[in-house]
């Protein structure tokens, strides 16, 4: 479909006016209005409705070699997003159709057709193709059967479990048939909201010593542990795990901020005599076992035991505000922006 008088010529974008120092602040970014790109064969134009902050993009802000290459000083943030096809110039994707696009944090995005995926949003909302059903989502399946290979009867321990991922992996966890889930959080409030989950277990790492809670939680111990923060939750969980105890080491967030280089572990040495697994993954390395997972996901969203927390922010300009709060430890769920 060519572009008509009644397509956008320009958008709005979130770009990086400097790299953080530590904790990002307002002043890291900056709004921006951009020319849109006529479309090549092949393209479409996506006016974005709903986009993802995740814990990953701070990573990325700093000028460092990663899985993943860093944002450019004044060039646009990217990120998972959903919106809806407003022009087009593919056969395989029409004008009216909802997609999953990877360049969020900008309110229209012109893209490669075989760059998106189309989603139904009749048979789910935009934002579940960001959390539940989504890349969040995944994370939390594929660390818990691919990468800690969890077993029926095993007890599973879940760092950040207030968060996006971490919530979804401890429902997933029941959902598969672990003896017991605990989960640690931030606050009364968060740790409130993860027993309505149908978390065992829950505490706040505020209260006292990690190392502490987790044994009072699980005094025979643990066999799996999700880790989503690092440095102390790390410490205790290696602690607490039970011979042939298996780690998926998706996130490090006490770390993203720090300025200065973090100490690891200093009982790793326990790894040693209990045969202890410790493995990173990213998630798209796991994308073979996606459908899987929607599959089983979309039959415990509709049995209800699997829930997704999303809280919003609205508008691009509070974009930048939602993610330095989602740091913050603001968010109970998924954290997204509706534009």
């Amino acid at each position: 479909m060519p572009v008509t008088s009644s397509t956008p010529t320009s958008t709005r974008q979130v770009v990086l006016a400097s790299r953080p120092k530590g904790e990002p602040t307002p002043d890291d970014f900056r709004v921006e209005t951009v020319d849109l790109p006529e479309l090549a064969d092949g393209e479409i134009l996506v006016r974005t409705t709903v986009m993802s902050v995740d814990p990953y993009m701070r990573g990325r802000m700093d000028d460092r070699d990663s899985y993943v290459a860093p944002f450019a000083v004044d060039g646009p943030l990217d990120g998972g997003a959903v919106g809806e096809v407003i022009a087009s110039r593919s056969d395989a994707v029409s004008v009216g159709q909802h997609v999953v696009h990877g360049l969020g944090w900008r309110e229209h995005a012109v893209l490669p057709a075989a760059r998106v995926r189309v989603v139904d949003t009749d048979a789910a909302p935009a934002s579940a193709y960001l959390g539940v059903l989504g890349m969040t989502g995944l994370t939390a399946y594929a660390g818990l059967t691919a990468v800690a290979e969890m077993k029926e009867g095993d007890v599973v321990f879940v760092s950040g479990a207030a968060g996006a991922v971490g919530s979804v992996v401890g429902q997933v966890a029941k959902a598969l048939g672990a003896s017991k889930v605990i989960g640690s959080a931030g606050s009364a409030e968060k740790v409130a909201r993860l027993r309505e989950l149908g978390f065992d277990e829950a505490f706040s790492y505020r209260d006292k010593p990690v190392r502490e809670s987790l044994r009072e939680a699980a005094p025979d111990g643990i066999d799996v542990y999700f880790d989503n923060v690092g440095g102390d939750h790390l410490e205790a969980a290696i602690g607490s795990l039970n011979l042939f105890g298996r780690v998926a080491m998706c996130g490090a967030i006490a770390q993203y901020n720090s300025t200065e280089p973090t100490p690891g572990p200093r009982n790793l040495a326990i790894a040693i005599g209990r045969n202890l697994t410790l493995r990173g993954f990213i998630v798209g390395h796991y994308e073979h076992l996606a459908a899987e997972y929607r599959e089983r996901a979309t039959q415990w969203l509709a049995d209800g035991q699997l829930q997704a927390d999303e809280p919003f922010r609205d508008g691009l300009d509070a974009a930048p505000q939602a993610f330095i709060d989602l740091l913050g430890g603001a968010n109970t769920g998924k954290m997204l922006v509706r534009l």
